[in-house]
């Protein structure tokens, strides 16, 4: 094993030292990867989202790693390059879903050599990638955090311009704080995410999948929450431990949720969602009776216990399930519909 694991350290430094010779545009870009030096029980593959770059997944992979993971956040296929970007001469985003696919195929291989089971992750079209590997490999994946997955857009208008016009897009927010990546795209290099998505939707009813948490929040008018929902309805039919969590309009989270550095104030929250839902194996079902025992103030302990949490997680975790900008929404899904 321990053979294997340096192996693996070795295709690391050489992913590395390939990124070296692309002249990133950001030392933020890099890919991250937080390694033990054994063999550990878990091992988490996060997918950044479209045009960002490893750097939002910082927090929660440190969350992890402190945990006892090992952590991959790598590149994607096309981003992070350094160059004068524009509408003559787009970022060299691919416009084959394929390309990414083999991608995530090839680091989920890689990932299997450095802990018994692979916790898989994405954000919007990261979590798109890490959905498709769920239904598509899922004795293979212990379980899928989803946060704010492009199955479709917010608005139906835009995903017909998607569909549609081959145009040049900047994104509004291009001058945000924590923002390193690509300041625009081609919107054929982010149709093929769309068209991933509605696959996923027709394909969720009828395959089984990994254990997936959905992370959204109602502040987000980037991706459709309607479409979550019906994708976590459909897939918890067959996978019951999936659970679903939409942070409140009030705490204005939008759609770059990872952490502090971009639109959330509440990074600890998400993280402790996050490890609650790898640590545990409770249905969505159980989770919502936890919910309730916690609402009604029953020994913390043995709760604690049950979900496999040290204090801090639960803490938080205890807070999110109790306060009004949490509780209500831990019932919005009924797998019986």
């Amino acid at each position: 094993m321990e053979v294997c694991i340096r192996k693996t350290v070795e295709i690391l430094e050489k992913v590395h030292q390939s990124e070296s010779a692309l002249t990133l545009k950001n030392a933020a870009c890099r890919s991250k990867f937080l390694i033990h030096p054994n063999f550990t029980a878990k091992v988490c593959l996060f997918l950044h989202g479209f045009t960002a770059g490893p750097y939002q997944f910082e927090p929660l992979g440190k969350a992890f790693f402190q945990a006892g993971y090992n952590v991959l956040i790598p590149l994607q296929p096309g981003h992070g390059r350094s160059g004068d970007w524009n509408r003559q001469n787009p970022p060299p985003l691919p416009t084959d879903i394929q390309t990414y696919q083999q991608f995530v195929i090839e680091w989920l291989e890689i990932a299997k050599t450095l802990g018994q089971q692979v916790v898989i992750g994405g954000l919007s079209t990261g979590g798109t990638l890490a959905a498709w590997l769920a239904l598509e490999y899922p004795q293979q994946i212990e379980s899928a955090l989803l946060f704010a997955p492009y199955l479709g857009s917010h608005y139906f208008i835009t995903d017909w311009l998607i569909k549609t016009l081959p145009i040049y897009f900047e994104w509004f927010n291009k001058n945000a704080p924590g923002n390193f990546g690509y300041n625009g795209f081609c919107v054929k290099a982010l149709r093929i995410f769309l068209e991933l998505g509605e696959k996923l939707l027709k394909q969720a009813p009828s395959r089984y999948s990994a254990p997936i948490l959905i992370v959204c929040s109602e502040a987000d008018k980037t991706v459709s929450r309607s479409k979550q929902q019906d994708f976590l309805t459909m897939v918890l039919k067959q996978q019951p431990k999936s659970w679903y969590y939409c942070f409140d309009h009030s705490l204005k989270i939008k759609h770059r949720m990872m952490s502090k550095l971009e639109d959330n104030n509440y990074e600890e929250l998400l993280i402790s969602l996050a490890k609650a839902f790898v640590a545990s194996d409770l249905t969505w079902l159980q989770f919502q009776q936890i919910a309730k025992r916690i609402a009604q103030q029953e020994a913390d302990e043995q709760i604690k216990q049950e979900l496999n949490l040290d204090t801090p997680t639960f803490q938080l975790l205890a807070a999110m399930m109790t306060q009004d900008f949490g509780c209500h929404h831990l019932k919005c899904i009924n797998p019986c519909q």
